[in-house]
């Protein structure tokens, strides 16, 4: 996983997350990963302001989705 930590790596018990589930969200935030290390590199290389605000858009955008991805992982795994 990407961004945060497991529960389980903190003593947080026992997961209620299938492993396909858990395989699936590691999946996701690594794709996303890779978009948010394109988009901040389009950032940093950007021409010109515009190209930089919609790279910077794409990049607040990913780590929303990541955030996402984080709590729908946390209420799979405490079953809520």
């Amino acid at each position: 996983m990407i961004l945060g930590s497991h529960p389980r790596d903190a003593g947080g018990g026992e997961s209620k997350a299938s492993p396909e589930t858990s395989r699936l969200f590691h999946k996701l935030n690594n794709q996303l990963g890779i978009v948010l290390a394109h988009a901040e590199m389009l950032e940093e290389k950007a021409v010109d302001e515009a190209q930089r605000e919609h790279a910077a858009q794409v990049v607040s955008s990913v780590l929303d989705a990541l955030g996402t991805s984080r709590e729908i992982r946390r209420l799979s795994e405490t079953g809520l």
